[in-house]
């Protein structure tokens, strides 16, 4: 066999959330173009439209659906519309998450916890409506986040403590399904990229924190990021469950 193909997603039916910008995209755009059917879920109806007019120009098979992770029957709905329409799901990617910055002590309080429900809840209520139809080989992929492995140097409490609980999410997951169902399940840890979340106010600020103090001294570019997820979401990573792959650049090591 290719090595290569062991990197193919053909035949398969791939799942992403958060999926209407930023990194969504990229990796829709990635699987895409390794045969997989792919599935965009978000809650903005018009990015998705256009993102499926582009892969279906290409020859994809895509599917969208209005989604609101934090609600879990609105989770459910797309699991049942998935199986309905493909009859299962192969791959699951967890991407879709928010970010908020701030100091702790001034943070709304409803702010905190809208990060933690898309963030984390979103994740689980994700997984648990897919998992009953996945079938053994498939694979989940959370995203996660370096700052869920180390502290960053802007207050960003409640998107690190949400993105520190996927990692431990998909660890016990991965305990859970890895051998009862063959449902292997990784986290993504991305350190800082270009995306609708890094380019919010205050951006120079991240920038030069990243500069300064990681050993790459730059952010990520999106095809950096892409070639990781597809490593997680495919045979090429078949004996690797309850892991966490860190993308950042070398952002962890130095602090």
């Amino acid at each position: 066999m290719n090595p290569l193909d062991r990197f193919r997603l053909d035949g398969k039916v791939v799942i992403i959330t958060g999926a209407s910008s930023g990194l969504g995209v990229g990796f829709a755009r990635t699987v895409a173009a390794v045969g997989a059917t792919v599935v965009l879920a978000a809650r903005r109806d018009a990015l998705l439209t256009k993102l499926a007019t582009e892969l279906r120009s290409h020859g994809t098979t895509v599917l969208t659906h209005r989604t609101d992770v934090s609600q879990q029957a609105e989770c459910e709905e797309l699991a049942a519309v998935v199986v309905e329409e493909f009859g299962h799901v192969d791959v699951l990617v967890n991407n879709a998450g928010i970010g908020r910055g701030g100091s702790a002590l001034r943070e709304d309080p409803d702010v905190f916890r809208s990060v933690i429900d898309i963030n984390l809840n979103g994740t689980y209520w994700m997984a648990r409506a897919c998992a009953p139809h996945m079938p053994p080989g498939s694979t989940i992929v959370n995203i996660a986040s370096v700052l869920g492995l180390s502290a960053s140097r802007l207050p960003q409490a409640g998107y690190s403590a949400s993105k520190a609980g996927v990692m431990g999410l998909t660890r016990d997951l991965a305990q859970q399904w890895s051998s009862r169902r063959g449902i292997r399940v990784n986290a993504l840890c991305p350190g800082f990229f270009d995306s609708e979340i890094t380019a919010s106010e205050g951006s120079d600020k991240l920038r030069q924190m990243v500069a300064d103090h990681s050993v790459l001294g730059r952010f990520g570019e999106q095809e950096e990021l892409d070639s990781a997820l597809l490593f997680l979401a495919s045979a090429a990573s078949s004996y690797m469950t309850g892991a966490s792959l860190v993308v950042d650049g070398g952002l962890s090591v130095t602090v």
